[in-house]
């Protein structure tokens, strides 16, 4: 009888080896397998009302705004305030006569006719003419004072005395105005007023006329 147990147990042996080394190369292939590193996400802010996902809210400083200043509206009103009395702002007129000791003396009286106030200081200018603009005689002698300025508010006046000897005392030469032009401190634009109060002295002895600083009012 044939021995067979030999054969029978190499088979075993390599079916064994086999398995073996399956199970070595299964636990190789597990222990060198690696993974790689799992990218992180940045935190976001959850909405405890909703559950949604806000990024942070950016924060602005205010504009600031300037309202513009009204310089306009300031020059206007300064210019309504200040400054001297302009011809083109003013009405002359010559008050009645007012005699004593030989003189004749009349109010010269400016009024302001314009919707502003202004100021008149010193002395005005006044000249006599004849009907066709011809000067009689010389410019009037400022009596000696001290002006002070005259503020007028609209529809006030100021006015200066117009004085000079009664031509029929003092012989001096004569002659018969058409008009007295009165032009205001520092102005160079005067006013014509009809001259009605007959003769003036033009030369001669005693022919001077003289003219007073600015008072407020209309006259004594």
């Amino acid at each position: 009888m044939a021995n067979t147990s030999q054969p029978v147990h190499r088979t075993a042996l390599l079916a064994s080896a086999v398995a073996l080394l399956g199970l070595l190369s299964a636990c190789g292939s597990e222990g060198s397998t690696s993974s790689a590193p799992q990218p992180t996400e940045a935190p976001r802010t959850t909405s405890p009302d909703t559950g949604a996902s806000t990024a942070p809210a950016v924060t602005t400083a205010p504009a600031v705004t300037t309202a513009p200043s009204d310089t306009a509206g300031s020059a206007s009103a300064s210019a309504r305030t200040d400054g001297r009395c302009h011809t083109s702002e003013l009405r002359a007129a010559v008050g009645r006569v007012d005699p004593g000791a030989g003189q004749r003396n009349f109010p010269i009286v400016l009024t302001n006719t314009s919707d502003r106030t202004c100021t008149l200081y010193g002395y005005p200018g006044a000249a006599f003419v004849d009907a066709s603009g011809k000067q009689l005689g010389p410019d009037p002698e400022r009596a000696p004072a001290s002006p002070e300025t005259v503020t007028l508010t609209p529809g006030k006046s100021a006015w200066a005395g117009l004085s000079f000897s009664s031509p029929q005392i003092s012989g001096a030469r004569t002659a018969t105005p058409a008009a007295l032009l009165v032009t205001p401190p520092d102005e160079r634009d005067p006013i014509e007023v009809e001259w009605t109060a007959g003769e003036v002295p033009v030369g001669g002895d005693e022919s001077s006329v003289s003219v007073t600083a600015l008072d407020a009012g209309t006259g004594p």
